[in-house]
């Protein structure tokens, strides 16, 4: 049976959504973070213990050689705590396929951490940073006392070796609503970040990502405290623009979690709802051609990705 997305979606395009090509290979090598967000989506902390083996790192390298992807997308948690992760970044390099790393900036300032910042630019690894306000109220109050100023610390260090200002070292920040409400217009957002920022910290950075919040992981839990899961749910559905679909990241990507199961994206990897409809579902079986033609599992979390301007890994999408 078909659920309500996949309605939404027949009605609009009159077939079901399914993979266009792999561009990204977008992999989560593990859930322990030094922060615990409030909406984080993977439930990440200090506490997980989650990590990905080196074994199924390789697999994840065999197969980005084999689709010839643009892109390795690496998420967690927070990947710079992964053991192997500069392992793993070496053999990307050296393959040629880009690397790009999504940091919550703030774990660049743990100890043994000295040196990560100078080993990214070496090996031209793009950054995509969680800076969800220019506020220090707001960013403490989604993601911890002190946050704020530990990440314009984070950027400083970047901005000195190079990242935001390089055309090879791209440094994004990533904004997500405090509230249940839609991002506001990205470019129009990137202005006010610029101007702040500057005006005061003299830092810089390359464009801003806008991104929804999902109603999944800690930030259902958010959501009801505040009694507001319904009223949200319903705005991502009402706000439905099928102008989007053909920019999902699903449609271009394959999830790979630290055990080496295949989802569709990062958001079906936390509600565990791996690849379906005859596609392998784990990365040692990984089939180029299949995993580029399958089927996308759905579900009513896929309004949040094509709700107003749309919403992915990369920021708006029309």
């Amino acid at each position: 049976m078909m659920n309500q997305f996949d309605e939404r979606v027949r009605e609009a395009t009159g077939d079901d959504l399914c993979c266009s090509d792999i561009a990204t290979i977008q992999v989560n090598i593990g859930l322990k973070c030094n922060l615990q967000c409030v909406h984080c989506h993977v439930a990440s902390s200090p506490h997980r213990k989650e990590m990905m083996s080196w074994p199924t790192m390789q697999q994840v390298i065999d197969a980005a050689k084999r689709t010839r992807c643009k892109l390795v997308d690496i998420t967690g948690g927070a990947p710079e705590l992964h053991p192997d992760l500069r392992r793993f970044i070496r053999l990307l390099h050296a393959a040629a396929i880009p690397v790009m790393i999504r940091t919550n900036l703030t774990v660049l300032l743990e100890p043994g951490m000295q040196t990560m910042p100078r080993f990214l630019r070496d090996h031209r690894v793009q950054l995509v940073a969680s800076l969800p306000c220019y506020l220090e109220s707001n960013v403490d109050g989604q993601r911890g006392s002190g946050v704020f100023k530990g990440s314009i610390d984070a950027i400083r260090i970047l901005n000195d070796h190079g990242y935001g200002s390089d055309p090879e070292l791209p440094l994004s920040l990533v904004y997500n609503p405090v509230g249940p409400h839609l991002p506001p217009e990205q470019s129009h957002l990137e202005a006010d970040y610029r101007r702040e920022l500057n005006e005061r910290f003299a830092i810089h950075f390359t464009n801003l990502i806008t991104i929804a919040n999902m109603p999944i992981g800690r930030y259902v839990g958010v959501l009801k405290k505040q009694n507001k899961l319904a009223e949200y749910t319903q705005l991502l559905r009402d706000s439905f623009n099928a102008a989007t679909l053909d920019r999902l990241m699903c449609r271009h990507q394959i999830n790979v979690d630290w055990e080496g199961n295949i989802y569709d994206c990062d958001f079906n990897l936390a509600l565990k709802l791996s690849v379906d409809h005859g596609a392998p579902n784990h990365i040692r079986d990984f089939d180029p051609v299949v995993h580029a033609k399958r089927r996308i599992v759905t579900g009513s979390h896929c309004f949040g990705c094509t709700a107003g301007a749309g919403s992915s890994c990369s920021g708006a999408l029309v």
